[in-house]
């Protein structure tokens, strides 16, 4: 923990230049303002997407596929049911064919790692590897992750990656064999360091006693985050079962998706994987990216409590208000609707739904569960009334994923970490198709728009409006 002095000394250092950092942000505000018409004018693709969304193809890969639209008869591009493909295998039917067993989780990362289903005994071999993994260096717990908890678990989670640099005897090793190593302690271990990390948090920030569980090898990744987490390690198969899912559901989803494109630019530099790890990391803490689960929990508090009653009425009216930033946190934005690339549907969404619907039986929560699906249906109406869409609009995975994370009664400082736990699967094997067939760095062009202007000696200048 950082010293309460020590703080304070930092505030009253930042208190006594805030004016002139106010001033000085006027400045910068006026002159990194670009006319947005200028992107018509050169036909730049603002945040790599063109004009209906879709984003702009930079690059190949066998990993993940996201099908959102097809083709009509007269070959017109129309929006169809969203499918997600892990290594050509459609995730319905990786689910479907999957269920009921314990090492769902890893059995996807088998495959997105290494391009085709295991055998029984492929995985049970990869699964004690995991195991095996699955434990952090002599005393890193209390030098790294007690003696300065962060309030913020995806910083503290990426301040750990990063201090495991110099635990590793060939950091720097980008060979394929190397990085797969790295890649599988990584995938192993951050189950622990998300864990401990809020562990160490509580028991500082929240006066909570503080206890350390050990993994066990015979339990899965989901068994085992459970395992540690709770103070009586105790937990249903049902609740196994869906966090187990919610591993699979977030494990990849394509190049494209802002973190994993971090992976691959990163990696092109031929930077170490605990860098290139922790970059995807800052990517993903973004709420607009892997953070928005916990805005959609944050939306529904808020609802529950303008709409106790769960009245259909009252909370299509509030839905409207949402969305005509009256109400929630004003942005106008139902969190949790719509997606980047669906349109009609995001598969995952439909997946975890019927899940989540199981789980709220058996906590006796189901009336949560129809107030749910109800305020999607009425946002979806909202939405398609109030605004001109190019798509439609249906709930996403963070919609339901939350939901799932609250009856497992998980803390809310874990929900994003627990996509990191889940999609470092995902990042390692971009990694490694990235070390394979990238051989460049990636580099795209930034079009220059600034006016050419004479140098001015500084007892010349005068101060600019």
């Amino acid at each position: 923990m950082i010293p309460l002095e020590l703080r304070d000394h930092i505030l009253k250092k930042y208190s006594k230049y805030s004016q002139d950092i106010a001033e000085l942000t006027k400045v910068a505000s006026k002159s990194d303002i670009i006319n947005p018409k200028l992107y018509e004018v050169y036909d730049v693709k603002r945040g790599l997407r063109d004009i209906n969304g879709n984003g702009v193809v930079c690059g190949l890969t066998e990993i993940s596929e996201i099908i959102a639209f097809g083709k009509d008869k007269d070959g017109n591009k129309i929006p169809v049911d969203g499918q997600l493909y892990y290594r050509g295998i459609n995730i319905r039917d990786f689910v479907k064919g999957s269920q009921g067993r314990r090492f769902d989780f890893e059995e996807a990362t088998y495959l997105l790692l290494f391009g085709h289903l295991p055998t029984k005994a492929q995985l049970q071999r990869f699964c004690e590897i995991l195991a095996d993994f699955r434990v952090l260096p002599p005393s890193f717990v209390r030098d790294i992750i007690m003696k300065a908890p962060s309030r913020d678990m995806m910083n503290m989670l990426a301040r750990c990656v990063l201090a495991l640099y110099p635990y590793d005897p060939k950091p720097d090793d980008t060979s394929k064999r190397n990085v797969l190593r790295q890649s599988l302690q990584l995938i192993a271990q951050f189950p622990l360091l998300c864990v401990y990390s809020q562990k160490a948090h509580s028991y500082y920030n929240s006066d909570e006693s503080l206890f350390i569980h050990k993994p066990q090898k015979e339990l899965s990744t989901a068994e085992n985050i459970l395992y540690i987490l709770r103070r009586d390690s105790k937990y249903t198969e049902l609740e196994a079962e869906v966090l187990d899912l919610c591993l699979v559901l977030h494990a990849e989803h394509g190049g494209g998706n802002n973190s994993t494109f971090t992976t691959h630019v990163v990696t092109s530099s031929g930077t170490d994987t605990y860098s290139s790890v922790a970059a995807s990391l800052g990517s993903l803490k973004g709420p607009k990216h892997g953070g928005a689960n916990i805005k959609v929990c944050e939306m529904f508090d808020n609802i529950k409590e303008n709409v106790p009653d769960f009245d259909k009425g009252k909370l299509k009216d509030y839905v409207a208000k949402i969305v005509d930033k009256e109400a929630f946190d004003h942005s106008g934005l139902v969190y949790g609707m719509g997606h980047a690339v669906y349109s009609l549907s995001d598969p995952r969404a439909d997946i975890l739904r019927s899940f989540a619907e199981k789980l709220a039986v058996e906590k006796h929560m189901e009336k949560e569960y129809e107030m749910r699906k109800y305020v999607a249906t009425a946002a979806a109406e909202v939405i398609a009334d109030k605004r001109r869409i190019y798509k439609g609009v249906a709930p996403n995975v963070d919609f339901y994923s939350g939901f799932v994370y609250d009856m497992l009664d998980l803390p809310r400082e874990l929900y994003t970490p627990f996509f990191a736990v889940a999609r470092i699967s995902g990042w390692s094997a971009h990694r490694m198709e990235e070390i394979t067939n990238g051989g460049k760095i990636i580099r795209p062009g930034y079009q220059a728009v600034a006016k050419r202007r004479e140098y001015v000696p500084i007892d010349e200048r005068v101060e600019e409006e």
